[in-house]
């Protein structure tokens, strides 16, 4: 099943895939930062996490109620925002790019996972199992992208030859 994610040929559909998730992410991100509820003040997530944490079986996990409750009491929302926002931006703009496309997978997975843990569905489980799948995908994933020509780059000894101890991509 790996190789079969991981073929070359199926590049393409993991690219557009790819760039579809980035671009949900990039318009998340966006939006968050020219909004001052999330760049300013941080009520946009404070909001957020009163109506996780105060919402009786929201969250279905008591300590990540009890995490999220931390840090709604210790005012943490004002930074995290800014951490929230500036975090769905780059992770979109790094997909779309194909630049470290398996770190920005990873944190998109991430995000999704604990907006899931909040009780948040929407679109959360699509995005994060693209996410996985892409991950799956490998290199078959950032194909075409930035990635590729910068470990093509690196790959290279002092020679311009390849470097034979990295495997290239099949």
């Amino acid at each position: 099943m790996l190789n079969f994610l991981r073929d070359r040929r199926l590049s393409i559909v993991w690219t557009v895939v790819r760039l579809w998730l980035g671009w949900q992410w990039l318009e998340a991100g966006l939006h968050k930062l020219s909004d001052p509820k999330w760049m300013q003040t941080g009520v946009a997530l404070k909001g957020y996490w009163t109506k996780a944490v105060g919402t009786p079986d929201l969250i279905h996990y008591g300590w990540y109620k009890d995490f999220l409750g931390g840090l709604l009491n210790s005012g943490s929302y004002t930074w995290f925002a800014k951490l929230v926002a500036v975090g769905e931006f780059l992770t979109g703009v790094a997909l779309i790019l194909g630049v470290v496309t398996v770190f920005a997978l990873a944190v998109g997975a991430f995000m999704n996972f604990n907006y899931m843990l909040a009780g948040t569905t929407s679109t959360n489980p699509v995005l994060y199992t693209l996410a996985i799948i892409l991950l799956l995908a490998g290199s078959a994933a950032y194909y075409y992208g930035v990635d590729r020509v910068l470990f093509n780059y690196l790959r290279r000894d002092k020679n311009g030859a390849l470097d034979k101890a990295i495997p290239a991509h099949k």
